[in-house]
């Protein structure tokens, strides 16, 4: 019974991070492992494909009008985003509404190159978490 809990088999497209009862961390990238079962568990299932993250929040440009549309990301660095990757979808969001408020005028400013300009501000801003935005479809409404 141990022994096939010893043997974790993780698919394509996917990584895994294991804890120790000690706090020390490992990835296991796709293929066939074995594991402690009894000292190792495995935190997270990271999926290294795409993920898209929908956002509709108010966004105050002189009369109040929403900022709506989707972000698209993926995880680059399994081992840096695992820290942050249960709360990725809000650490991305925040970071969209604090990247559009940058800007002077943003009703003047056309959806291409706002999306351009997002998709920049945050590529640079999560690049130590180790995710990447590929696309940004946001709009005025």
């Amino acid at each position: 019974m141990v022994a096939l809990l010893s043997i974790k088999r993780i698919p394509e497209g996917t990584v895994y991070t294991l804890r120790r009862f000690n706090g020390q961390a490992r990835t296991l990238q796709p293929g066939t492992h074995l594991i402690w079962p009894l000292l190792e568990r495995v935190v997270h299932r990271i999926s290294l494909t795409g993920h898209v993250l929908a956002i509709d929040e108010l966004f105050p440009v002189g009369a109040s009008a929403r900022l709506a549309g989707k972000v698209f990301w993926q995880v680059v660095d399994a081992e840096r985003a695992d820290a942050s990757i249960d709360r990725a979808e809000s650490l991305i969001r925040a970071r969209v509404l604090n990247a559009a408020r940058a800007t002077d005028n943003p009703a003047e400013e056309t959806a291409e190159a706002r999306n351009s300009r997002l998709k920049a501000a945050l590529n640079d801003s999560l690049r130590d978490v180790g995710i990447v935005v590929t696309r940004v479809q946001l709009a005025l409404a």
